[in-house]
């Protein structure tokens, strides 16, 4: 894939049509502004039910019984996993997408209304949904403003030429929190912009790369924890770990490839806080895996949450499971194989 449009072209316009998919049924919308942390998500139904997939026979509890933690590990980490998509909730759905398209260089993959359950989805990205970190956004009626928190920290976007892309982003309307220039104890080119909602983007200066949705990052009370929890209970790899005592913060990044090559999680820890404000605009992070049943109990075993027990969506069939971190960040776990078939 090619890198970010708004960093390639030199002066150009940014193209903002959206592109045509193939149809996917709604997995982890936001219906309602009710539907908030700790509680989990409301989950959508299919327009038709038609082609529901077979279930797979693992039973829940089952598959690690007697066989220890270490077994559990060594599974989690071999699963076929990937971040498919970021969810969360804006106020106007219309301005968002055009900030994204023409600021940040995304093409509309999909849009779709649900007026019985009075929402709205938009899926946008830099690639199709079934190779590429994507965004979902939710858009509850009649609700234009939410709070993004403390916790939430940013997403990042990975483009060949900040200082380039800041200046495009300035002459289309955009707001510039931070000037391109290195990262404070690093020496990546980086810029913030920030959207309509008040989420906040990192411009990363990155040529050439295949992901350029790379990151999102959010703050955590106590590192290690964090660290402990992605690497045993979601089978991510700590693919770097800084320090940067000038500044009072550390960073761990969380993935299941390089950096280079994939969307990862950063997570941020702030001397001497424990906890923070998550507001409730941010939603959660969906994951690909080969099943949801080991994954929920993976979970389990080493002390997560499970606060959607597996099992197939209503209508549809896919299968599903959704869980909290240590800080209370949600991950929804989503059937590889039946997000196949979705996307067919």
């Amino acid at each position: 894939m090619r890198a970010l449009p708004v960093a390639a072209g030199r002066g150009g316009a940014v193209a903002c049509a959206a592109a045509a998919v193939p149809r996917r049924s709604l997995l982890l919308s936001t219906a309602t502004a009710a539907a908030l942390q700790p509680e989990p998500v409301s989950l959508s139904r299919s327009a038709t039910g038609a082609g529901e997939p077979k279930l797979r026979t693992s039973p829940p509890d089952a598959a690690f019984a007697g066989k220890g933690k270490e077994e559990a590990f060594a599974w989690a980490k071999n699963d076929n996993r990937r971040l498919l998509h970021v969810v969360y909730r804006v106020g106007d759905l219309d301005r968002t997408i055009k900030f994204y398209t023409e600021c940040l260089g995304m093409k509309l993959l999909r849009r779709r209304d649900i007026p019985e359950e009075k929402y709205t989805n938009a899926f946008l990205g830099y690639g199709p949904e079934d190779s590429h970190f994507v965004v979902e956004l939710t858009y509850n009626y009649g609700v234009d403003k939410y709070d993004v928190g403390a916790g939430f920290g940013h997403f990042g976007v990975a483009v060949d030429d900040v200082a380039r892309t800041v200046e495009l982003i300035r002459a289309k309307g955009g707001k510039v929190t931070r000037e391109a220039g290195p990262v404070k104890g690093g020496k990546t080119v980086i810029a913030f912009v920030e959207d309509p909602d008040g989420y906040k983007f990192e411009i990363l200066e990155r040529a050439g790369t295949p992901e350029p949705l790379c990151q999102v990052m959010l703050r955590v009370g106590d590192l290690d924890r964090a660290i402990s929890f992605y690497e045993k209970a979601c089978g991510m790899e700590l693919l770097r770990k800084r320090d940067n005592p000038e500044y009072k913060y550390t960073v761990a990044v969380m993935g299941y490839g390089p950096e280079d090559k994939n969307a990862v999680l950063e997570l941020t820890y702030n001397y001497g806080v424990t906890e923070y404000d998550k507001g409730d605009a941010y939603g959660q992070i969906a994951i690909g895996t080969d099943d949801v049943y080991k994954t929920a109990e993976v979970v389990k075993l080493f002390g997560g949450q499970v606060v959607l027990e597996p099992g197939p969506l209503p209508g549809i069939g896919t299968k599903i499971t959704a869980i909290l971190d240590p800080d209370g960040w949600k991950s929804v776990f989503v059937d590889n194989i039946d997000l196949a078939k979705e996307l067919e």
